[in-house]
């Protein structure tokens, strides 16, 4: 019999009080440890790090779970664009069943083969995408397939086995790093004095001491039967809604409803999660809102009640200046 662990549970552990992480302290220092030995034996040359012809500008994170990575990532190509350069992103291609690696990613790709953070990407971008659990075959396959001249590496922090030239961290600005512990015992995937050695830490939120504030500005829901059609979201005001989200962390969805005087209907689902249309059908008339990452995967079964809300990164001036320095350096070798 398979025993799994619930997303309220992990989230209890991680988050809140729960004894369950004081008893996997010593598993979550026996996993610190071996993640400092990895770390120092591909910066030592004991194990090889891999370059591509073209700049890597990783964004990645410190915990399990979204950050906020994929909005930055869309950031990041536009302006990289508004630049005369011409970018391309590389991803693992989580959620996706597609057995044969290296994997370009097109608009529309099939996001239950290829993932649906890849999909959202290139529709929102344009850019050549191609996704691998090994980075850097992504990587060498657009150097030697497209015109890229600058590589944005979605969630490739741990990656080390590919040369980086930036390294970008996203903090959730509201969970931030939980009990501050490793994997198990806690969210860290990497002990949070790695902090230290980035070039940018990037808060989804409103940051602390050096970290660089990152807004969302969520536009009017659009249907998913025509992506032309919007409406306003005051519309919803007073009104009920089933609210579904299959994401990292689903409560701050929940929450921006909430604030918009919303009353939602909680659907939460794993992140990533392979939609079905019955996941959809609750039986009544009521509207259905899901985050745009859901809409990618729900687009096919979906009726009129469906919306999605899309959401848009901003970044400060300071932001846009810190990185265009550290830009310049990096395309000038």
């Amino acid at each position: 019999m398979k025993y799994t662990l619930s997303p309220e549970l992990i989230e209890d552990t991680w988050y809140g009080k729960n004894i369950l992480s004081l008893l996997l302290i010593p598993v979550s220092w026996l996993y610190k440890t071996f993640m400092m030995l990895r770390r120092l034996a591909y910066i030592s040359g004991i194990l090889p790090v891999q370059q591509v012809s073209v700049p890597v500008i990783v964004v990645g994170n410190i915990t399990v779970g979204g950050a906020g990575k994929t909005p930055l990532i869309i950031w990041l190509a536009e302006f990289l664009k508004s630049q005369g350069l011409q970018p391309g992103v590389i991803s693992r291609g989580y959620g996706g069943t597609v057995k044969q690696w290296p994997q370009q990613v097109r608009p529309d790709s099939n996001p239950f083969i290829v993932g649906d953070e890849p999909v959202l990407i290139a529709q929102r971008t344009q850019c050549p995408v191609a996704i691998s659990p090994q980075r850097y075959d992504a990587a060498k396959a657009l150097t030697e397939h497209t015109d890229c001249d600058v590589l944005l590496c979605d969630d490739g922090l741990q990656h080390y086995s590919l040369y980086r030239d930036m390294e970008l961290v996203v903090i959730d600005g509201i969970r931030r790093f939980g009990n501050g512990r490793c994997l198990p015992a806690g969210p860290l995937r990497e002990p949070a004095t790695r902090l230290r050695r980035v070039d940018m830490l990037i808060c989804n939120g409103w940051g602390g001491k050096n970290e660089h504030p990152m807004e969302y500005v969520t536009l009017n829901p659009r249907s998913l039967n025509n992506d032309d059609k919007q409406k306003d979201i005051e519309l919803f005001k007073d009104q009920t809604v089933h609210a579904v989200a299959g994401i990292g962390n689903p409560e701050r969805f929940f929450s921006y409803l909430r604030g918009k005087k919303i009353n939602i209907i909680k659907h939460v689902f794993p992140d990533h999660h392979p939609y079905k249309a019955e996941d959809l059908q609750f039986m009544d008339s009521l509207p259905v809102v899901m985050t745009e990452k859901d809409a990618v995967k729900c687009r096919s079964f979906a009726d009129d009640r469906c919306w999605y809300l899309p959401i848009e990164a901003r970044m400060t001036s300071a932001f846009q200046h810190r990185f265009t320095i550290l830009l310049k350096d990096i395309m000038n070798g």
